[in-house]
């Protein structure tokens, strides 16, 4: 059907005919995120507030907005001054109900964003998954009394806990003002619900934006003066081993030459990003691309190292992300004979400081008396 589709009709009528399709839904879909936000306005569905300040890091968009290594940058950042419990869904884990995270769990556990967060800061912070954020945050103080801030991960939506401070990213690549809802566009909810986020974080901004292109965003945004934006980018390390190695072969991607290969390997909602970085460098680049949270098997390290083991190069390497990297090393059935070869890039967030600093910003946020 697909195919006869594209044969009579030319890519603007092929448009034409599935936004006709797809607008009911996304009217129905309107309808219901409209019922929903009327019950809490309502009180049919009550919010609950805690003593601990509670922060919601979140998006009004479906995934690739950054949004784990924003958390991670707010961690590493307030980690010497707080107590801080991290809360997740614990989006597509194999499990159910609240865990609390403890060095025998893995990401099929706690899921693999979880789970990275949990082991990059390892000892520093308290971080547990749940469906119910209420229970969850209250299972989080029974046990760990000394938590003194709550990050509450991809939760914008989650409207039952009342944040003291919610932010919302948006990317760049993706503005939200010329997207639809759901299932036309990206939106989870219409873009002026925005307006509902204490600060902004325009997150993947190209490392040079300029002064008038913030102002842009600034303007079609339309904030309130009380709401606060600010722009970040995604800064790249340099390639780590997945697995412990006794050599490490690949110390810089600058290292590689015209004549040597990389294989990106992704499985994250938006591998645009990633795969640019790739080809910054010297190497030939080529991709393998899974959907996001992909759940690696026995027969897709076999295609993976096919292609691999097919490909020209004087130097060759498999590359993934931070992400990824976190499914692969728990997982048992990379070939063991390809571990020297396969290498992840680490990734961290900078903040460009406009008129304030966000995160001096934030703990004002935090420590601001209730209304």
């Amino acid at each position: 059907m697909n195919d006869f589709v594209r044969k009579i009709f030319n890519k603007e009528q092929r448009k034409t005919i599935m936004e006709v399709i797809l607008t009911p839904f996304a009217w129905l879909y309107g309808a219901g995120v409209w019922l929903r936000n009327t019950a809490f306005k309502l009180g049919i569905l009550r919010q609950e507030s805690f003593e601990v300040p509670v922060v919601s890091v979140g998006n009004i968009t479906v995934g690739g907005t950054g949004k784990t290594p924003f958390v991670e940058y707010i961690v590493e950042e307030l980690c010497h001054s707080y107590h801080i419990g991290v809360l997740s869904r614990g989006y597509k884990r194999h499990t159910k109900g609240f865990i609390m995270a403890r060095e025998t769990l893995g990401p099929k556990d706690l899921g693999d964003e979880p789970y990275q967060i949990y082991r990059k800061f390892l000892g520093m912070i308290t971080l547990a998954v749940c469906e119910d954020r209420r229970q969850g945050i209250r299972e989080m103080l029974k046990l760990d009394p000394k938590i003194n801030l709550i990050l509450l991960d991809d939760a914008f939506q989650h409207r039952y806990v009342k944040p003291k401070v919610n932010i919302v990213l948006v990317d760049y690549n993706r503005p939200p003002h010329t997207d639809r809802l759901l299932p036309l566009g990206t939106l989870r909810e219409p873009f002026r619900h925005i307006l509902k986020a204490d600060i902004v974080i325009v997150t993947k901004c190209p490392s040079d934006i300029s002064p008038l292109d913030m102002k842009l965003w600034k303007k079609n945004l339309d904030l309130y003066p009380s709401q606060e934006m600010f722009f970040s980018r995604i800064e790249y390390a340099y390639p780590k081993p997945v697995f412990p190695v006794a050599d490490v072969l690949l110390q810089n991607l600058s290292m590689l030459g015209p004549n040597d290969l990389i294989l990106g390997l992704t499985g994250i909602a938006n591998q645009r990003p990633f795969v640019k970085y790739l080809r910054n460098f010297h190497a030939q680049v080529k991709v393998i691309h899974y959907d996001d949270h992909h759940d690696y098997t026995r027969e897709d390290f076999k295609y993976i190292i096919k292609i691999f083991n097919d490909l020209q190069g004087a130097r060759k390497f498999i590359v993934t992300t931070e992400k990824d990297a976190v499914r692969i090393l728990n997982n048992p059935y990379f070939p063991h004979e390809m571990r020297s070869y396969i290498y992840y890039v680490p990734i961290k967030v900078s903040v460009n400081v406009t008129e304030k600093d966000f995160i001096t910003h934030l703990e004002s946020a935090i420590h601001a008396p209730e209304e």
